[in-house]
């Protein structure tokens, strides 16, 4: 059964009760919570714990920081693994299942001046699958599971496709670890999007959905019949985290999202 969720900003509310009966109304199972950095996710465990006893479903985080486990500087690796493993334990804390990570956004882009990033591939490769073991390994212990989402191209320049993203997680040896997929990407990225959803089934344990433009899904030309069909092919039986930028009325935008992605996965 297909089940949606939303991420906490793009919902009406001052607090996540009032979202989440706002969710609930528009058809959602479930919101997505966000982790800014410098622990502010961990100050608002009280806020969570009280949603969570109130009801509200809130089974992963997506982070929203400015740096990450890839980064050049060291001293910014440390601290977005520190972060990390902070909202992995929140989330554990709260019956959650996950947290999501790209390895960078916005460090650097191959397909841009200068095009040569100041760190050569297996230094790439052998930062992330340090940063993505340790990490793998406190969620392991916390019970929960960490996501690594593979960006476009523009966005990082060390994973941008499913198969990468499956490269390292193989590598780390951890069933903690698991690829986060996105659609917006994916459209960016994967020759076929629903062939390599097939392609890495054992490893897909979350997905975030927004259409070919970064909008609501509807609101582009994504071949959403054959994406939905690959994850149901699969057995995928996670949420689809509504994680987009919206046109048109943002309220209306928001509604409109679990009906759509319903008639097209019939």
């Amino acid at each position: 059964m297909l089940k949606t969720a939303v991420q906490e900003q793009l919902l009406p509310g001052d607090t996540l009760q009032a979202k989440w009966e706002f969710a609930q109304q528009a058809g959602y199972d479930a919101i997505e919570l966000r982790g800014k950095g410098d622990l502010h996710f961990a100050s608002r465990l009280d806020e969570l714990k009280q949603a969570r006893k109130d009801g509200v479903v809130m089974p992963t985080v997506c982070v929203d920081m400015l740096h990450f486990l890839g980064a050049f500087d060291e001293d910014l690796r440390r601290d977005a693994i520190a972060q990390m493993k902070s909202q992995l334990t929140v989330i554990a804390e709260i019956g959650g299942t996950g947290a999501q990570t790209p390895a960078s956004y916005g460090m650097f882009s191959r397909r841009l001046p200068p095009f040569e990033p100041p760190r050569g591939e297996a230094e790439d490769r052998e930062i992330l699958l340090a940063g993505l073991t340790e990490l793998g390994e406190h969620a392991r212990r916390e019970g929960v599971t960490l996501f690594l989402e593979p960006l476009n191209r523009y966005e990082d320049h060390m994973v941008n496709r499913l198969d990468q993203a499956a490269d390292l997680i193989r590598a780390t040896g951890l069933d903690s670890v698991r690829i986060g997929i996105d659609s917006y990407h994916m459209n960016i990225e994967e020759s076929d999007p629903a062939a390599a959803i097939l392609a890495h089934a054992d490893l897909i344990g979350h997905a975030q959905v927004s259409d070919s433009n970064r909008f609501q899904p509807g609101a582009g030309h994504l071949d959403w019949r054959a994406w939905l069909t690959a994850l149901h092919t699969i057995g995928y039986d996670g949420h689809l985290a509504l994680e987009c930028r919206l046109t048109g009325d943002p309220v209306d935008a928001v509604r409109s999202v679990p009906a759509f992605l319903k008639r097209s996965g019939a």
